[in-house]
């Protein structure tokens, strides 16, 4: 599983004009599941999108979490992480995992953050979404979860 963690300062995800997810202060969460992902994947974005420490304490260092300051994470689907562009001009997304295996991880994910109090919105999964945001500071880190075991 795979991620492109946004700090905001707010985000929203748009489907045919209608705003469908939004958030003030916290994370945008491009996810994608990867073929051959398992629930320790969802578990390692859960524990990871809520422990990061990428929010400034007083003395401005970068040592607080989406918990410690009561933010919100917009997540939103992105097979697109996935693509692999090293062979010709056009990417593959072909270790992008289908649906059936994507979305209830998806799901596990979004909901392992609600259980640990954080507001989640999220995106509409398969639809042509317009994503919005003012990246704060600007920070973006980059989790996968095959990288971090």
């Amino acid at each position: 599983m795979r991620a492109v963690i946004q700090r905001v300062s707010r985000a929203s995800v748009a489907v045919d004009g209608a705003i469908v997810g939004e958030i003030q202060k916290g994370y945008l969460a491009l996810v994608c599941v990867e073929d051959g992902d398992e629930q320790v994947d969802a578990q390692y974005m859960i524990d990871k999108i809520s422990g990061l420490r990428i929010f400034e304490d007083a003395e401005g260092k970068m040592n607080l979490s989406i918990q410690d300051v009561q933010g919100a994470a917009l997540i939103v689907s992105q097979f697109t992480l996935m693509g692999d562009a090293r062979k010709g001009r056009r990417p593959s997304f072909s270790r992008a995992a289908r649906p059936d295996v994507a979305v209830p991880l998806l799901d596990r994910v979004i909901d392992g953050l609600k259980m640990l109090d954080i507001p989640v919105q999220t995106g509409q999964f398969q639809a042509d979404m317009q994503v919005s945001l003012i990246n704060d500071g600007p920070v973006t880190i980059l989790l996968d979860s095959k990288k971090g075991f």
